[in-house]
């Protein structure tokens, strides 16, 4: 077990917590604000356009590798990985489907893609009901 030293362990943990948002959410602002600027401007350069588009096309790749991780090992409770060469692909057990989290999945989608509902209320609407579910059903 790990002690605070001196301080009390919630007071340890809150710090904890502020000094990881900060060191990982302000270097990220301190790009776009230092940089904002200048992308316009640089939009004009073909070669510095060309580079910023592959960036923006391997950012959205990223986001979509991981959307498609988290949302498999959410749905699915088992979920291997099919080696093909240097291809590694997803491969859930059809029969691990977690009920629960699919329909929460479900209305979520429903809540942001049919209702327009914000993402905060999505949120909270979703860790509401998953809060209940675990205990209604433990």
């Amino acid at each position: 077990m790990v002690h605070a030293g001196s301080l009390p362990p919630l007071l340890a943990g809150a710090l904890g917590s502020a000094v990881t948002v900060w060191v990982t959410f302000v270097p990220c602002f301190l790009w776009i604000f230092l940089g904002a600027p200048y992308v316009e401007a640089l939009r004009g350069n073909r070669a510095l356009a060309a580079a910023l588009s592959a960036i923006t096309a391997a950012v959205v790749g990223v986001i979509l590798n991981l959307s498609l991780w988290f949302g498999a090992h959410v749905i699915f409770r088992h979920v291997t990985d099919l080696e093909l060469g240097p291809l590694h692909l997803l491969r859930p057990e059809l029969t691990s489907i977690d009920p629960a989290a699919t329909v929460l999945s479900a209305l979520a989608l429903l809540a942001i893609f049919r209702f327009k509902l914000g993402l905060p209320k999505t949120l909270a609407g979703s860790a509401a009901l998953g809060i209940a579910w675990r205990l209604l059903h433990g």
